[in-house]
């Protein structure tokens, strides 16, 4: 009999679950509450001040070495619309001085492959480029499933292995707070340790940047709905799970209530996966799935804010740039993702978006006081802001993009399974070794399918439920 599963949830990681369980023959039903797919990576369209842009909620990226988003943009047809470097170059631009350097890599064995750029790099001294190196090589030394690394933060660490607040700024923060989406005093050490040595110091490649070059939402809705079409998932749109219980009268399997439109209804299945934010999960979880539920509660969540502004003439020449001494953290030219140049006069307007991770301080400011913050700085790093006229200026706000990395986090990350049999976990904040990243995402929808396929199969069959199919 063929085995069934609901996912709750339509993210990178609910649809990932829901692709590996139809690729192993279950009949799947994937209900998200939104009217799209994507979890937080998406689009939507915008009436600007300068016509309909698409925009992208935030600025998402991925290295080369996040082999579990790359196999999942593989399974979606969408590889080519997302290509890496051909090898690591992230220019940095410090606005005190207007000094401009690189980090970049060559193809020499790991450590050796970073060591040019490091000896070149303007914005340390020659002593805080040796400090750097040897904590780099430390770094190597340090195990991430090592438990009392998760009771440090890395700014500690950094602190015993001679790095001052410059070399925190403008190298590891550089790289952190747009990884771990907080600075490096508030990051378990566990969690910098994954990053640093499976980015930078285990392959020459693995940390090549790549960079959507189409919207989010065309991979992550558009070519993720046709992937799972494809599978035969079956998906449901604006449909919120209200309940997930034990049917009556079977040892085995789960009912949910499902409500569309106030139209609520009832799905039994042998399996459910809840891919949905931890404070959703712990809402519907069963009395008893887990040992301590509330945990989940306690596992902060930090935010992101995006800056948006739309130049009428180009005022940044390459596709990106990370900044020092300036509340700008990265600016990424989005104009040709965003249907801009088809517009009145986009020809020539440039739109750029600043991604500001870790900004607890910020993410309530309103549009008004980020201009005024935001705008001078971009002219201090970019000479060509001074003269240009701004057509439009927005932001976007993730208040709970990711959750906090900090110390003594692991412990409040549940793992794949429940006690529950048949109820199973996925989301970048379960317990996948990583932050909360696509890749974390991807990797823990892999766990959760895996997972109910190992699980014995109950025979009881589903209930039916009168539903449209409907995908994306």
């Amino acid at each position: 009999m063929t085995r069934t599963a609901l996912v709750i949830g339509g993210g990178l990681a609910g649809t990932t679950a829901a692709l590996d369980l139809a690729d192993r023959g279950w009949r799947v039903t994937l209900a998200e509450t939104r009217p799209r797919l994507g979890g937080l990576a998406f689009s939507f369209r915008r009436a600007s001040a300068v016509g309909d842009l698409t925009v992208d909620n935030g600025q998402h990226v991925y290295l080369r070495c996040c082999t579990a988003y790359r196999g999942f943009l593989d399974r979606i047809d969408g590889s080519g619309l997302a290509p890496l470097q051909r090898r690591l170059d992230v220019p940095v631009l410090d606005a005190d001085t207007g000094r401009a350097g690189r980090l970049t890599r060559t193809a020499l064995p790991v450590p050796l492959h970073l060591s040019a750029a490091l000896a070149r790099y303007p914005h340390l001294s020659a002593v805080q480029r040796l400090r750097a190196a040897r904590a780099a090589w430390s770094l190597r030394t340090l195990d991430p499933a090592d438990p009392a690394l998760d009771t440090r933060s890395f700014g500690d660490w950094l602190h015993e292995q001679g790095q001052d607040p410059r070399s925190a700024a403008a190298l590891w923060d550089l790289v952190g707070v747009a990884t771990l989406n907080a600075r490096a005093d508030d990051v378990s050490l566990a969690l910098a340790v994954t990053v640093f040595r499976t980015g930078l110091l285990t392959t020459p490649g693995g940390a090549d940047i790549g960079l959507p070059a189409v919207p989010l939402g065309e991979l992550h809705s558009t070519l993720a709905g046709r992937a799972l079409a494809d599978a035969g998932v079956t998906v449901l749109l604006r449909a919120r799970a209200r309940r997930v219980a034990r049917p009556a009268g079977r040892t085995g399997g789960w009912t949910t209530t499902l409500d569309r439109g106030g139209d609520p209804a009832d799905l039994t299945t042998d399996a459910v996966v809840l891919a949905v934010p931890q404070g959703q999960t712990h809402a519907l979880l069963p009395t008893g799935a887990l040992q301590a539920p509330d945990r989940l509660l306690r596992l902060a969540d930090s935010p992101i804010l995006n800056v948006h502004v739309v130049y009428d003439r180009p005022v940044l020449r390459r596709p990106f740039l990370a900044a020092l001494g300036s509340p700008v953290q990265w600016v990424f030219d989005r104009t040709p993702h965003s249907g801009l140049a088809d517009l009145p006069g986009g020809a020539n307007s440039q739109y750029l978006a600043l991604s500001q991770s870790a900004a607890t301080d910020e993410i309530d400011l309103p549009a008004a006081e980020l201009r005024r913050r935001y705008l001078p700085e971009l002219e201090r790093l970019l000479p060509a802001a001074r003269t240009a006229a701004v057509r439009d200026f927005f932001v976007t706000r993730e208040r709970t993009a990711t959750f906090a990395p900090a110390p003594g986090t692991a412990r409040l990350r549940p793992g794949t399974t429940t006690r529950a049999p048949g109820l199973y976990l996925a989301g970048a904040w379960t317990d996948t070794g990583w932050p909360a990243t696509m890749e974390g995402a991807v990797r823990s929808g892999h766990a959760a399918a895996r997972a109910a396929a190992a699980a014995p199969a109950h025979t009881p069959g589903p209930t039916p439920i009168a539903q449209r199919e409907e995908h994306p």
